[in-house]
């Protein structure tokens, strides 16, 4: 694995306190979730931004389904405060039942 440069270590902070943030809302607000993770390749970032909320069964992730868009929202929001502008919100935010290793 490539040894991840000065910025894109501050990219990796940047990001894992914000899904770290989101995850512990989540966790709170959502029934069955189970935890965030995300998949970044760093030199594109932040294009490359996945944020996945994974879910125990599919009846959790149904019931949260209509609440996904105030979740993209809340996303963007954290990275706008942080100077990171996500173009399309919606493809940066997921709710799956598939773990970081699938």
């Amino acid at each position: 694995m490539k040894k991840l440069s000065a910025v894109q270590i501050k990219q990796q902070a940047l990001v894992l306190d914000i899904a770290n943030k989101l995850e512990e809302q989540g966790r709170a607000e959502l029934p069955g979730m189970l935890q965030c993770w995300f998949d970044v390749e760093y030199h594109l970032f932040p294009s490359s931004l996945l944020l996945c909320f994974q879910f125990e069964n599919e009846k959790n992730l149904d019931a949260a389904k209509p609440d996904l868009l105030k979740w993209q929202k809340r996303l963007s929001g954290a990275m706008l405060k942080k100077g990171v502008v996500l173009k399309n919100m919606r493809k940066h935010l997921v709710f799956t039942l598939e773990t970081p290793d699938e």
